[in-house]
């Protein structure tokens, strides 16, 4: 039996793999990655590596097993057919017969087009006759503590998200859940709707910027076509600007700001607050 990781080399995926190795053997542990050269340390620790794109079904032949658990991590590519990737490891897992299968999905309250594929990916999993659970992760501190230089620069944070209110966690706080269900016990057949402990409003973020900063910094809310704008102004392309300005959207609706208590229960400690990820950013 192994735990079997998809997407291992990504920003999820090594926290997943740094906590499973902190809980069971390396040996145990097979990273799943597009590219081996990514994974080298992770090799030299032990950790089997496996070659395989969700784009490439005929790549997952043999690296699935019968008892395996394994985390299906989402496609990070919005422009492709991430439904039609999902499936490719839906497929494998159930022709190898694993004992578990989660996926990293989407909160059951998002309304936003980027909750699509994840809904579509859970109709699969429920019509496949898999042992699996959803983890649907909320939104990650980083979204907003990894783009800090805008802010810091016009001081100003704009979003498009109105007086809507986040419940956000640290990237690492969902990579501890998923190691603790691949690692526990009795996981099959639930659902997590996974959030941080306290829901924070972007004038208490930008706040916070100002007091850890001595900056003074603002939260400028502005209507969703001007935020795309502005993203497309920045570089992004158009697609992937409507899908982030869809999910300020649904922030404003409060879509986001659930704190069901289900990551904190899952990890045994509070969540990451907002504050500590903005001063970990700072100091990089």
């Amino acid at each position: 039996m192994s735990i079997v990781v998809t997407g291992a080399t990504g920003n999820l995926g090594r926290f997943v793999v740094e906590g499973l190795l902190e809980k069971v053997p390396a040996e145990q542990i097979t990273a799943v990655v597009r590219n081996r050269e990514k994974a080298a340390d992770l090799a030299a620790r032990g950790v089997r590596i496996a070659v395989a794109d969700y784009e490439d079904p005929a790549s997952f032949d043999g690296v699935l097993s019968a008892g395996d658990k394994v985390l299906l991590i989402s496609g990070s590519e919005a422009d492709k057919d991430r439904v039609a990737q999902h499936r490719t490891v839906i497929d494998a897992a159930k022709a190898a017969g694993v004992a578990l299968l989660a996926y990293t999905s989407a909160p059951g309250t998002l309304t936003a087009a980027l909750a699509d594929d994840h809904k579509g990916t859970e109709e699969l999993l429920s019509a496949s006759g898999l042992p699996y659970a959803l983890l649907r992760n909320g939104w990650y501190n980083e979204n907003y503590t990894e783009q800090l230089a805008p802010a810091l620069e016009h001081g100003a944070v704009v979003q498009a998200a109105g007086e809507g209110r986040v419940a956000s966690a640290a990237r690492a706080d969902y990579a501890a859940a998923a190691v603790a269900v691949l690692t526990g016990e009795g996981h099959e057949g639930n659902t997590y709707e996974l959030s941080g402990d306290t829901a924070w409003s972007f004038d208490e973020y930008a706040a916070e910027l100002s007091r850890q900063t001595g900056k003074e910094i603002t939260y400028n809310p502005v209507p969703v076509e001007t935020y795309v704008s502005i993203l497309t102004g920045a570089g992004l392309p158009e697609p992937f600007a409507r899908i982030l300005a869809g999910v300020d959207a649904s922030l404003a609706k409060g879509e986001l700001a659930g704190t069901s208590g289900d990551l904190s229960r899952l990890i045994g400690r509070p969540t990451t607050p907002i504050a500590d990820s903005i001063a970990a950013a700072l100091k990089n």
